[in-house]
């Protein structure tokens, strides 16, 4: 079992480049426990597993998938709006989008070339597929993507197609109960816990880290931009 404590983060400064020089700014306007919570969060986040949302229609849907996403550890997801645009509730958001990556593609075969390029296995999430469960699927085996559709068509037969695996909940109920919400927050849970308890270098390199904090922290600054104008480190 490995250890999912973080007591080794590193001390981002000026020999991570123009992050780390920003970093190391930004840091003197902010409150020195903020910066310890902003560091202890991203020891927890990865990329090994990654989301892509097919023509998500519905608001609340997208918005609970980045919150998933952000609560989990998930830093980055994808998304494909050929048939429809990926706009997340703000009310339901509430903020989430601030704290992860979240990439466009023009096309589900753009983003399942870009993703397989990167190293990662194409898992679409379907009932209608005998093939493994949260609790047989192989974490240990590299990188992976889940591929989530709409609340009614699911995932496109593209999708389909090109996925190199299919996950589903196992369920005993009379009906199909689980929309895309309920389903994507378990599947990110159960598989993001998984990774760090069985998969070496789950966590992002140190580089990813100071890329990742330098946008969190302009975030978080007042005038961010403005400061780091005038010393000339943008």
């Amino acid at each position: 079992m490995k250890n999912t404590a973080n007591n080794a983060l590193p001390e981002f400064g000026p020999e991570f480049g123009p992050c780390g020089k920003r970093i190391a700014c930004l840091k003197e306007f902010m409150l020195p426990e903020r910066y310890d919570v902003l560091r202890r969060t991203l020891g927890m986040r990865t990329r090994y597993m990654t989301v892509l949302a097919e023509n998500m229609y519905h608001g609340q849907n997208a918005a609970a998938l980045i919150r998933h996403c952000e609560a989990f550890g998930v830093q980055e997801m994808h998304t494909v709006e050929t048939l429809c645009s990926f706009e997340p509730n703000p009310d339901i958001a509430r903020g989430a989008e601030r704290w992860i990556d979240v990439r466009q593609h023009p096309s589900t075969a753009e983003a399942v070339a870009a993703l397989r390029g990167a190293g990662y296995r194409i898992v679409a999430t379907t009932p209608h597929r005998e093939d493994v469960t949260p609790e047989t699927f192989d974490v240990t085996q590299g990188p992976f993507a889940l591929v989530f559709g709409t609340e009614h068509a699911g995932i496109s037969d593209e999708v389909i197609a090109s996925a190199d695996e299919f996950l589903r909940i196992p369920m005993c109920g009379m009906v199909e109960s689980l929309n895309v919400s309920a389903s994507a927050a378990i599947l990110i849970y159960m598989l993001s816990e998984r990774i760090r308890l069985t998969v070496d270098g789950w966590q992002m390199s140190p580089a990813e880290q100071a890329g990742v904090l330098d946008g969190w922290m302009r975030e978080s600054v007042k005038d961010a931009e403005a400061i780091l104008q005038k010393l000339r480190l943008l």
